[in-house]
This record gives C-alpha cells, sequence and structure tokens, in this order.
C-alpha cells in the first residue's frame, strides 16, 4: 500500500499498544486511534495521531485496522458487536488482530471478515513493554500469504522477527507455544534468584553467571533483574498472562495434550492474582517466594 493512501486504525492503546501505534505515526502514517479510556489516547494525539470516539467511526475512515485489546471477548466486541469493525469497515480494508486471544475466535473473524470483502489476520506479539518501546516484537501471523504481504511493511515497523505461520488461527496456536514456554520458564526464573538469596549469595552477580549460559531466557535477562530490583510494575500484566494460560489450558485439553507445567504455573499465578497482584507485571510471582 502506498503510504498517502494508507490510513491506519488502532483500536487498544494500553501498555503494548500505545507503543506500537506510535511507531506507526512516526514513521509518517496517517493513524487513527480508539481507545474506551480517551485519557489513553492524549499521548498519541500529542504525536499527531488523530481520535476518534467509536470502533466504527474509526472503521469506516480506514483501510488498515489493528487491535490490540484485552481479552477474547473484547476482540468478539470490537470486530463482531453491532457496532463493530466487521459491521463498519469497508470492503478491502485489512483487519489485524494483535491481540493474544483464542484461535477459535480468530478463525470465525477470519471466515466473518472474508464474506464481508475484508482481509483478516490474527497476528499475536511476545517481546513485552520493552520489544513494544523498542520496535523489535516478535510478531506470529495466521491467514492468507497475500493479505500477510500487503500489511507486513506496516508490521515491520513495530517488530523484527515476522513470521507468517499458516491459515487463520495459526498465529494465536503459536503464540499459545510462546506462552506455554514462559509460564515453566518464569518458575525457573523465580526459584533460581530465591535460591540465591538462601544460600547467601548477591542475586545480581548469579544473574551475571547464568544467563549466559544454558540457563539463558528473555524473562532471566529482562525480569529477574526487575525482580531483585522489586519492580513489579507491569510490563505485562498477571491478570492478562492468565487469561493466556487458560486459553492455552482450554486449546491443549481439545487437542487432548496434558500440560502439567502450564496447570502449576497458572494456579500460582491465581494465587498471585488472589492476593491482590493481578495488576501488577509477571515478575511479581517472585513474591510468592520471598514470603
Amino acid at each position: 500500500m502506498d503510504k498517502n493512501s494508507t490510513v491506519i486504525g488502532f483500536i487498544g492503546t494500553g501498555v503494548m499498544g500505545q507503543s506500537m501505534a506510535s511507531h506507526l505515526i512516526r514513521a509518517g502514517h496517517t493513524v487513527i486511534v480508539y481507545n474506551r479510556t480517551p485519557s489513553k489516547t492524549e499521548e498519541l494525539v500529542r504525536l499527531g495521531a488523530l481520535r476518534e470516539d467509536t470502533a466504527a467511526g474509526l472503521a469506516a475512515r480506514c483501510n488498515i485496522i489493528i487491535t490490540m485489546v484485552g481479552y477474547p471477548r473484547d476482540v468478539e466486541e470490537v470486530y463482531l458487536g453491532p457496532g463493530g469493525i466487521i459491521n463498519s469497515a469497508r470492503p478491502g480494508t485489512y483487519l489485524i488482530d494483535m491481540t493474544t486471544s483464542t484461535p477459535a475466535l480468530a478463525r470465525r473473524i477470519y471466515v466473518e471478515a472474508g464474506a464481508r470483502g475484508l482481509h483478516a489476520l490474527d497476528a499475536p506479539v511476545s517481546g513485552g513493554d520493552v520489544g513494544a518501546r523498542e520496535a523489535r516484537l516478535a510478531i506470529m501471523a495466521g491467514g492468507d500469504r497475500e493479505d500477510f504481504e500487503v500489511v507486513l511493511p506496516i508490521l515491520e515497523l513495530m517488530g523484527k522477527n515476522i513470521i507468517l505461520q499458516g491459515k487463520a488461527g495459526a498465529g494465536q496456536h503459536t503464540k499459545m507455544c510462546n506462552q506455554i514456554a514462559i509460564a515453566s520458564g518464569m518458575l525457573g526464573v523465580c526459584e533460581a534468584m530465591a535460591y540465591a538469596r538462601k544460600a547467601g549469595l548477591d542475586p545480581s552477580g548469579v544473574l551475571k553467571s547464568i544467563e549466559t549460559g544454558a540457563a539463558g531466557s528473555w524473562s532471566l535477562s529482562n525480569l529477574a533483574p526487575r525482580m531483585l530490583a522489586d519492580n513489579f510494575d507491569p510490563g505485562f500484566y498477571v491478570k492478562h498472562f492468565i487469561k493466556d494460560m487458560k486459553i492455552a489450558l482450554q486449546a491443549a485439553g481439545e487437542m487432548g495434550l496434558t500440560a502439567p507445567g502450564l496447570e502449576l504455573a497458572k494456579s500460582m499465578y491465581e494465587r498471585l492474582a488472589a492476593e491482590g497482584e493481578e495488576n501488577s507485571g509477571t515478575q511479581a510471582l517472585f513474591k510468592l517466594y520471598e514470603r
């Protein structure tokens, strides 16, 4: 698409979405934003975005629409509700849902969008707030290759590792693989740092030794330092991680796959949320080990 004729709508300007939309604005694109909490669009408007008061109003003005909302129910409402995108967008519009949602809902959106002459992709991301700010998210896409190729230049403004994984829903399935790996990995990161403290070691020094070896991971390098600094601000909310784990467990069950590591991680995060930490970052799991 020609930049001069491209109008991008961005729905959902929270911790991740605000940074992602800002890269599109700085690249010179016309960007229209909508959030249910209008104050969350103010910084983007200062950068040059236009603001719409409804998802339907935004959809009618754009030829690419990106969504980054909270839960599958929010995705369903914004796409399939009476005032949703699919009922409001012009034929030929490209729809890119970057929310972590269910594979089944991604497939449903694809079918209903196609029936109205719209092009739908599911394209969830990984990389947290840091990846969003630095435009180096991993983006896992599902949908038709010709549609993916059209919007790839837009995705490249937000991420670095961008792969079409298969047909509609494949992006969401890939994100579930990502979340399953993170879930058990976070237990290991927390336990390692707690062990270091109990052993009377300097956990920061231990981290320097182990993060470049076989134990290395994104969570170890990026979230363990936050744990040790008592920084539990959200790069990714506990409540959203629990949502993702529930989706993964449901999908695994439908395929006849057992996931005991995922089950354990979910139970521990649910305990953490019950103790008032649902709006903390996922690294707050360390608090359970410190008690």
